[in-house]
Order: structure tokens, then C-alpha cells, then sequence
């Protein structure tokens, strides 16, 4: 008899190790074709799904990306037209300012010379006056001191005052009217 370990040894030479036994390439199989069955609905549509989302996500990213680059560029475009319009606001306003100095300024000559006019005015009225009230008190003073000289000259008084007067008033008139004929 053959012993079992001789036996043993036989089968093994007999089995090829790279070919499988048929029960098991069944058990293989049918093993194989759950898992890819289980892969196929349950996995893979949880994979595409997840896929399909980070898809949409990175396109969603760029479209956003996309509006906010345009949106920025409509507020940068807003923002110099604004910035343009304040410069050439400041500059009107630069402009008025600088015009209504010199009117200011031309109206300030205006009234100033108005004044300094005024001034010399009154103030040849003023001197006029003066002039006017020198001329009368000297003209008092000049007839009270004729008449007392002449007085004293004539050794009588001389008071009667309306006498006096016209002498006197006659006296200072032909003087003027000599003091004109030199002029």
C-alpha cells in the first residue's frame, strides 16, 4: 500500500498550482460578480455623484470668479468715472471761487474808490466851510480892529454899528476883488 503521505504527494504533482479547481473559480466568481455588482449600484453612482458635484462646484467657482472679475471692473469703472467727475467738480468749483475773488476784489476797489471819494469830498466841504468861517471871523475881527483904530485915529468913536459894518464889508471887498484881479 501507498502510503498517505506518498499519496498525498501525488495529487499535488498531479494539481497545477496556477490553475484553479473549478468549485473554486465558481466560488470566485460568483464572489466577483457580487462585489462588482455591489460596486456598480451602490458605489460608483455615490462616486459619480461626488464627482459630478465637485464638477459643478469648480465650473460654479469659475462662473462666480467670473461675475465678481466683471462686477470688480464695473465698480472700478464706476469708481474712476466718479473720481473723474469729483476732479472736474473740484475744478469748477476752483474756477468759481476764483472769479468770485476777483469780482470781490474788483467790487472792494469799487466801493474803497467810492469812499475815498466820499472823503475827499467831505473833506473839501469840510475845508470849504472852514475856509468860509475863518474868512467871516476875520473879517469880524479885522472890522472890530479898523473901526477901533480909526476911532483912535479920528480921536472920536466910531460905534455906530450898521456905519461900521458897511465900511467895513466895503473895505474887505475891494480887497478881494484886487486879490482876484491879481490871480
Amino acid at each position: 500500500m501507498i502510503s498517505p503521505l506518498l499519496q498525498l504527494a501525488a495529487e499535488e504533482e498531479a494539481q497545477n498550482p496556477l490553475i484553479p479547481e473549478i468549485p473554486e473559480l465558481v466560488i470566485g466568481l460568483i464572489a466577483f460578480a457580487i462585489v462588482f455588482f455591489v460596486l456598480g449600484k451602490k458605489l460608483l453612482p455615490n462616486i459619480n455623484k461626488v464627482l459630478e458635484e465637485r464638477r459643478e462646484a469648480i465650473e460654479g467657482g469659475i462662473e462666480q470668479a467670473e461675475i465678481a472679475r466683471t462686477e470688480a471692473q464695473s465698480v472700478l469703472e464706476q469708481y474712476k468715472a466718479q473720481l473723474a467727475e469729483a476732479r472736474h467738480e473740484a475744478a469748477r468749483l476752483r474756477q468759481e471761487a476764483q472769479e468770485q475773488g476777483a469780482v470781490l476784489i474788483t467790487e472792494m476797489r469799487a466801493e474803497g474808490q467810492r469812499q475815498r471819494e466820499e472823503i475827499v469830498a467831505a473833506g473839501h466841504s469840510q475845508i470849504e466851510a472852514d475856509r468860509k468861517a475863518a474868512a467871516s471871523a476875520l473879517r469880524q475881527d479885522v472890522g472890530k480892529l479898523a473901526t477901533e483904530l480909526a476911532g483912535k485915529l479920528v480921536g472920536e468913536s466910531l460905534e455906530d454899528h450898521a456905519r461900521q459894518s458897511r465900511v467895513i464889508d466895503r473895505f474887505l471887498d475891494d480887497l478881494e476883488e484886487k486879490a482876484e484881479a491879481s490871480r
